[in-house]
C-alpha cells in the first residue's frame, strides 16, 4: 500500500513551490489508492502557529487536495528522544560543542586549505573530563555519525544518484536549546508511518541521503525518493523574493481557478502538454512522475489568468450553482443566465457585475446622434418574457422601420442596454435583461 505525506512547517503560508510537493505527493497516493498524510512540522514553538497551521488546511481544501489524516510533530517529542537514545545507544549519535563562530572560523580554514568544508569530528576526540568541563560552560548539539561511503538510490526523477557520505558533514539532529531539526523528526515520522514514496524539491538531494542512513540506523524501510526540480520566475530568477505574491491565499483572492493551477502544476516542467482538466480523477489518470525532468522549471503567475478563464468558459452550472445562489440568482433563469455569463467572465467575481446587468439594468449609453433611433426602436422592444429568438426579432423590426443596418443598428442598441461597446451574445442577453429603461 502506497502512503506519501506532505509536510509544510505552520511558519507561513503554503505558495506554489509548495503546492507542486503536495500535489505530487497527493496524486501518487490516490493513483494507487493509497494513504495521503497531512503532516505538520510544527517542532519550532517560536514560529509555527495555529493560524498558520489552519490557513494550510483552508489551501488544501480548497484545492481539494483532502488528506486522510493529519499529523504533527509537537505531539511527538517523546518518539524523538526514544530514536535520540536508539542512535546514543548504537554509537551513530554524538554531542558537540563548538559555537557557531568556532564552526563558521573552522570552515573558512578549510576553504582556505582548498578543503571541503565538512565538520572535523573533532568532538569525537574528547575526554569525559573534557566533555564536562563543556556542558558546565554551553549546551551541546548532538550529530548524526555518517558511514563514510556511498550512498546510493534510484531516485524517481533524477535516476541513479550516488553521493559520498565523505563529502558531508555529519548532520546535527538536535540543536544546543533541545529542539529537535528536521532531519531527525522527519525520518522517525517516516519510519512509523510507514511512508512509502517521497517527492520533494531538488534542493533536498543531500538531506535524502544523510536520511537514508539515519533511517537505517533506526531499523526502517527506505522509502522510494523523487526529487522535482525547482521553480524559478518567468526569466529563470529565483522565486524566493516572489512568494508573497505567489501565496495560495493570494491566488485564489486574484480568482485563480483551482483546476487551472493543479492542470498547470501537474504538467509543468513534464515532457507531456499541459491539459486542462475539470475534475481531479482525470488529472490523476494523466499524471506520470517519470515523464518529470531535473531542470529548473520556469513559472509565470500570469499564466494562470487565462488558464482560469478557460476552465470556466468549459465549466458545467453544477461547478457554479453555490455562486449563483449566493447572488440569488432565480433557479428558472440558472441556466440561460450562466450559458450566457460562462462565456464573458475572467474570475468568479465578475459573475456578480453581469448578474447585476441581467437584475438592474444600467444607465442608457446614447450618443447624440442616436437617440431619435434609440427612442424609435424601444417602442419595438418586445414584451417580456422575451423568447431567445427576441434579438434577432427586434433588430429584424428596428431595420425594417429605420433603415439601419450593420455596425450602425446593433452597436447602439448594444450600448442602450448595456453600456459596453463590446460584452455577451445579445441573443443570449435580452432574454434575461429584466429592467431596460424601465420597462
Amino acid at each position: 500500500m502506497t502512503t506519501t505525506r506532505f509536510a509544510p512547517s505552520p511558519t507561513g503560508f503554503l505558495h506554489v513551490g509548495n503546492l507542486r510537493t503536495a500535489l505530487f505527493n497527493w496524486v501518487i497516493a490516490r493513483k494507487s489508492g493509497g494513504t495521503f498524510i497531512l503532516r505538520l512540522d510544527d517542532t519550532d514553538p517560536t514560529r509555527s502557529t495555529v493560524e498558520f497551521a489552519d490557513q494550510i488546511k483552508r489551501d488544501m481544501d480548497w484545492l481539494g487536495l483532502m488528506w486522510d489524516r493529519v499529523e504533527t510533530q509537537s505531539s511527538r517529542l517523546d518518539r524523538y528522544n526514544e530514536a535520540a537514545d536508539e542512535l546514543r545507544a548504537s554509537g551513530r549519535f554524538y554531542e558537540c560543542f563548538e559555537t557557531p563562530t568556532e564552526l563558521d572560523l573552522k570552515r573558512k580554514k578549510q576553504l582556505n586549505m582548498r578543503k571541503p568544508p565538512v565538520y572535523d569530528r573533532s568532538a569525537l576526540t574528547l575526554t569525559d573530563a573534557e566533555r564536562d568541563a563543556l556542558r558546565a560552560e554551553r549546551s551541546g548539539h548532538w550529530r548524526f555519525k555518517l558511514d563514510q561511503e556511498r550512498i546510493e538510490w534510484n531516485d524517481g526523477i533524477l535516476g541513479d544518484l550516488s553521493i559520498d557520505a565523505a563529502s558531508v558533514s555529519d548532520p546535527v539532529l538536535i540543536r544546543g536549546d533541545g529542539q529537535f531539526l528536521y532531519t531527525l523528526a522527519s525520518v522517525c515520522d517516516d519510519v512509523d508511518f510507514g511512508i512509502t514514496n517521497v517527492v520533494r524539491g531538488s534542493d533536498h538531494v543531500t538531506n535524502t541521503a544523510t536520511q537514508i542512513q539515519i533511517i537505517e540506523a533506526l531499523v526502517g524501510t527506505v522509502p522510494a525518493f523523487a526529487h522535482h526540480s525547482l521553480l524559478t520566475g518567468p526569466q529563470g530568477e529565483g522565486l524566493s523574493k516572489r512568494l508573497g505574491t505567489l501565496a495560495l491565499k493570494d491566488l485564489r483572492e486574484q480568482g485563480v481557478e483551482p483546476m487551472a493551477l493543479l492542470s498547470h502544476m501537474a504538467r509543468l516542467g513534464s515532457s507531456q502538454p499541459l491539459e486542462l482538466q475539470q475534475h481531479l480523477a482525470d488529472l490523476i489518470d494523466g499524471f506520470d512522475l517519470s515523464s518529470f525532468g531535473s531542470a529548473p522549471t520556469k513559472f509565470d503567475v500570469a499564466d494562470l489568468g487565462p488558464l482560469s478563464a478557460k476552465v470556466l468558459h468549459s465549466m458545467g452550472i453544477s461547478s457554479v450553482q453555490a455562486d449563483l445562489e449566493a447572488l440569488e440568482v432565480p433557479g428558472d433563469l440558472a441556466a440561460p443566465f450562466w450559458a450566457m455569463a460562462r462565456e464573458n467572465i475572467e474570475t468568479r467575481a465578475d459573475i456578480a457585475a453581469l448578474w447585476a446587468l441581467c437584475r438592474d439594468g444600467v444607465e442608457p449609453v446614447v450618443d447624440a446622434e442616436d437617440g431619435d433611433f434609440i427612442d424609435q426602436a424601444m417602442k419595438l422592444l418586445p414584451a417580456e418574457p422575451r423568447s431567445d429568438t427576441a434579438w434577432k426579432e427586434w433588430t429584424t423590426a428596428v431595420k425594417a422601420a429605420t433603415g439601419r443596418k450593420g455596425k450602425g443598428l446593433f452597436m447602439p442598441l448594444r450600448k442602450a442596454l448595456t453600456g459596453m461597446e463590446h460584452g455577451p451574445d445579445m441573443s443570449k442577453l435580452l432574454p434575461l435583461l429584466q429592467n431596460i429603461g424601465g420597462r
